[in-house]
């Protein structure tokens, strides 16, 4: 992975939250790749109970500023920085006042779905491209975790599918068991629709079920990894048919030889 450029975009990231599968991977992978000599980045949003002092996090002025249109509305887009400890790893996260300032993550006290976490997703993804063109670095693998990130590949593909800065990268998703019950706002599709992106191909998320969000990013993503030991049985079905390579699930222990050479021979290829 010498000299490769990693975009790492994930809904969590150990040490910033609690470990979870999701989390520790979207660690784990991207110090893999650092110690391999490849370049990295990690995006993830700003929650409001990520403790700024503690972990030392900083606006950077220069790549906030600009306003991402969600729905019709102008939302303020605020990045901010910090560095994992002893790991010389940048961290950038996507912040927005409405969106990411509540102290919690996607759900309420009563662990319910927050309204607009469908809003949040677009503005993630969304918010991440714009601040890696403000960047001007060229990823050749954008690698996604979660479903908040889950949006990122249809995205690039169709919304800032002229962009050049992305046109050699390649995009993998890791599907996780980390799932939702129910669904985001019924309104989804319309408000993905108000960006110009066809209809046809986002039909899957007139009902936006976890299994339903992840088909999509499948369906955008150039290979995919299986980050649970058992996931879904929709989505294994799903994941049989579609005509991409699969890496098959490997623990934390495990990985590293198994992630270096899918990405060499599978994806970067």
């Amino acid at each position: 992975m010498k000299d490769k450029r990693i975009l790492y975009v994930s809904s969590e990231v150990v040490p910033y939250l609690p470990e979870t599968e999701i989390s520790s991977m979207s660690f784990e992978a991207p110090r893999l790749v650092n110690q391999q000599g490849g370049q990295i980045r990690i995006f993830m949003p700003r929650y409001g109970n990520i403790n700024e002092r503690r972990h030392q996090l900083h606006e950077v002025i220069r790549l906030s500023g600009i306003n991402l249109v969600i729905n019709d509305l102008d939302m303020p887009l605020i990045i901010k920085v910090a560095s994992i400890p002893k790991e010389r790893i940048q961290v950038y996260f996507i912040d927005n006042d409405e969106y990411f300032k509540r102290k919690a993550t996607l759900t309420d006290e009563n662990g319910e779905l927050f309204s607009d976490n469908d809003e949040r997703a677009i503005f993630f993804a969304k918010g991440v491209i714009e601040t890696v063109k403000k960047l001007n670095w060229a990823p050749d693998v954008i690698h996604v975790h979660g479903w908040l990130a889950s949006l990122l590949p249809l995205y690039l593909k169709q919304f800032y599918k002229d962009e050049p800065l992305f046109n050699e990268s390649k995009i993998v998703t890791s599907v996780y068991n980390q799932s939702f019950d129910g669904a985001l706002n019924k309104d989804m599709v319309n408000k993905i629709m108000f960006d110009d992106i066809d209809a046809e191909t986002i039909k899957t998320l007139e009902d936006p079920s976890y299994n339903n969000l992840m088909k999509v990013a499948i369906d955008y993503s150039d290979a995919v990894i299986i980050g649970s030991e058992d996931i879904p049985e929709e989505l294994d079905s799903y994941l049989k048919a579609a005509n991409k390579p699969i890496l098959g699930y490997k623990s934390k222990d495990e990985f590293g030889e198994a992630y270096t050479e899918f990405f060499n021979t599978k994806v970067c290829n």
